[in-house]
C-alpha cells in the first residue's frame, strides 16, 4: 500500500499487546483509510463513497413491513428471538423464489435444496465465511485485475497468495484465467488453488460484466484445472439488479448443472437497504457444514426481523418495484456523470474512461505518469484544493503486484445528487488539468537546485 499506511504498522510494532498473525494481516486496510480520508476531508464532494442514494432508501416499505411483523404481540416475540444459523426454512424459500426470479425460471428453482441456501449479514459476511473455510496461509485465490478491494483485505488477512487476472470491457479473460492456472500448474503450486473469485455483473471498481459468451468458458477452465483438489468459483453478484442498459445475462453459477462449482453470493444491501444488512449465498453441499459451523461461531442466526423485512417485500412484489424504481434514479445519475466526464474529459490527452450498464461506478484512466494514491500529487490538488474525493485504482490490486497500475480511479455515482455529481466531476477535471500542466518532478527537482 501506499506510504500514508505506515502508520499502522508502527502503531502495532510499539504497542507491547501480542496480535495474532490474523489481526497482524488485517491491519492495513484500504477500507479503513479510505474512510479515515473521507472523514479528514468532509468539505470535499465525494465521489468515493460506494454508499447508496440516501433518497432511494424504502422507508416506508420497512415501517409498514415491521408494523404488520410486530402487529400481533405473540408473533411479533418469535421474530425479536433469535433465528437459526443459516436462516429460518420458510425465508429460505422465499429468498430461493427470488433467485429464480431472476435467474428467469418458472419452476421457483425447487431443485435446489434449501439446505445449500444461507441468509447471511450483506454478502461480505458471506465472502468471510468462504474464505475462513477454504483458505490457509499460502493458499492461492485469483482474481480479476482489478477487483473488488475489500475483498483483497479479506484475503491477505487470511494470508492468501493472490493472483491477478487480466481483465477487459468483457471481464476475466478465459484465456488469461487458463494461463495463469497453466503457470501455477508448471511451478507444482496447483493443489494450492482454492478459489477463482468473480464479479460477474458491474464490477466494483470498474463496471464491467462478464460478457455471456466467456461465463461458461470461465466455469470450464476452473473445473479442468480441478485435478486432486476441487477449485471453486466464487461469484459475487452484489450489484446484479442494477442494471440500466441492456438484457439480464445467466448467472454463471446457473451454468453449472451440478452446483458442485460454483458459490453464489447476493445481497440486498444495494438494491433495497444496506442498513437491513441481508444477504444470502448459495454453496456447494461439500461446503454446506463448514461455512454454517464457521457462521455458528460468530453469530448463530444473522438479524431474525430484518430477514422477516426482506421476504415480505419481496411476497408483496414491493421489491420488485422498488428495485426498478432504484435502477430508473441511478440510471439518471449515470447518464450525468458520463456526460459530464465527456464534457470536461474529452480534450484531455490519455484520459479514458468506461460506461458500465449498471452498477455504480465509473472507472477512469489516466496517463501512465500521473500517480492517482493518496499521497501523489492529484490527490492532494484534488481534495485540499478541488474538494473532491475518489477512489485510487491501485487499492483494487494486490498490493505486492509489481504491475500494478497506479494512473486509475474509480468514481461512484451512487450517494451523490445529479448537481454534486457535476460539480465533482468539473472539480476533478481541473485538479487533472492542474497535474498535466504541472513540470514533471524532474524539472522541479532541476529548477530547486539551481
Amino acid at each position: 500500500m501506499d506510504s500514508g499506511f505506515q502508520h499502522f504498522d508502527q502503531a502495532i510494532s510499539g504497542d507491547q499487546t501480542r496480535l495474532s498473525d490474523h489481526a497482524r494481516r488485517s491491519a492495513n486496510q484500504a477500507i479503513g483509510f479510505l474512510m479515515q480520508q473521507a472523514v479528514e476531508n468532509a468539505d470535499c464532494i465525494s465521489l468515493a463513497a460506494g454508499l447508496v442514494d440516501e433518497e432511494s432508501l424504502p422507508v416506508k416499505i420497512v415501517r409498514e413491513a415491521v408494523a404488520e411483523l410486530l402487529s400481533d404481540a405473540v408473533s411479533g416475540r418469535k421474530l425479536l428471538q433469535y433465528g437459526i444459523t443459516p436462516g429460518p426454512e420458510p425465508l429460505r424459500r422465499v429468498f430461493r423464489t427470488n433467485l429464480a426470479r431472476l435467474e428467469q425460471r418458472n419452476d421457483e428453482l425447487r431443485d435446489l435444496p434449501l439446505s445449500q441456501l444461507v441468509l447471511t449479514t450483506g454478502s461480505q459476511q458471506l465472502l468471510s465465511l468462504v474464505t475462513q473455510a477454504l483458505f490457509n496461509p499460502g493458499d492461492i485465490c485469483l482474481v480479476a485485475a482489478p477487483t473488488y478491494f475489500v475483498y483483497i483485505d479479506v484475503l491477505q488477512a487470511a494470508g492468501a497468495e493472490i493472483v491477478p487476472v487480466t481483465a477487459d470491457a468483457d471481464g476475466m479473460r478465459p484465456d488469461s484465467l487458463a494461463a495463469a492456472l497453466e503457470q501455477i500448474q508448471s511451478e507444482g503450486k496447483l493443489d494450492r488453488v482454492r478459489l477463482v473469485y468473480v464479479v460477474s455483473d458491474f464490477d466494483n471498481p470498474s463496471g464491467v460484466s462478464v460478457s455471456a459468451e466467456r461465463r461458461p468458458e470461465l466455469l470450464q477452465i476452473v473445473q479442468k484445472y480441478s485435478l486432486d483438489r476441487r477449485i471453486f468459483l466464487l461469484e459475487d453478484c452484489a450489484y446484479r439488479e442494477l442494471r440500466y442498459d441492456g438484457n439480464a445475462i445467466p448467472s454463471i453459477w446457473s451454468l453449472d448443472k451440478t452446483h458442485e462449482t460454483v458459490i453464489l453470493a447476493q445481497t440486498f444491501s444495494k438494491s433495497f437497504s444496506p442498513g437491513i444488512r441481508v444477504g444470502m449465498g448459495v454453496l456447494p453441499q461439500c461446503l454446506v457444514k463448514a461455512v454454517t459451523d464457521l457462521k455458528g461461531n460468530e453469530d448463530f442466526g444473522s438479524a431474525h426481523l430484518n430477514q422477516h423485512i426482506v421476504a415480505r417485500a419481496i411476497r408483496t412484489g414491493e421489491y420488485a418495484d422498488h428495485v426498478r424504481s432504484v435502477c430508473e434514479s441511478y440510471r439518471r445519475k449515470r447518464d450525468a456523470m458520463v456526460a459530464m466526464v465527456e464534457r470536461e474529459f474529452s480534450g484531455l490527452p490519455g484520459v479514458s474512461w468506461f460506461k458500465p450498464q449498471g452498477g455504480m461506478y465509473v472507472w477512469m484512466r489516466l496517463p501512465d505518469h500521473i500517480a492517482t494514491g493518496f499521497t501523489g500529487p492529484l490527490f492532494q490538488r484534488a481534495t485540499q484544493v478541488d474538494k473532491v474525493m475518489y477512489v485510487p485504482g491501485e487499492l483494487s490490486y494486490p498490493a505486492d503486484w509489481v504491475d500494478r497500475p497506479h494512473c486509475e480511479m474509480r468514481l461512484s455515482f451512487g450517494v451523490q445528487n445529479i448537481v454534486g455529481i457535476e460539480a465533482g466531476i468539473r472539480r476533478l477535471a481541473s485538479a487533472v488539468r492542474w497535474v498535466l500542466d504541472a513540470p514533471p518532478p524532474s524539472v522541479l527537482q532541476a529548477e530547486s537546485g539551481r
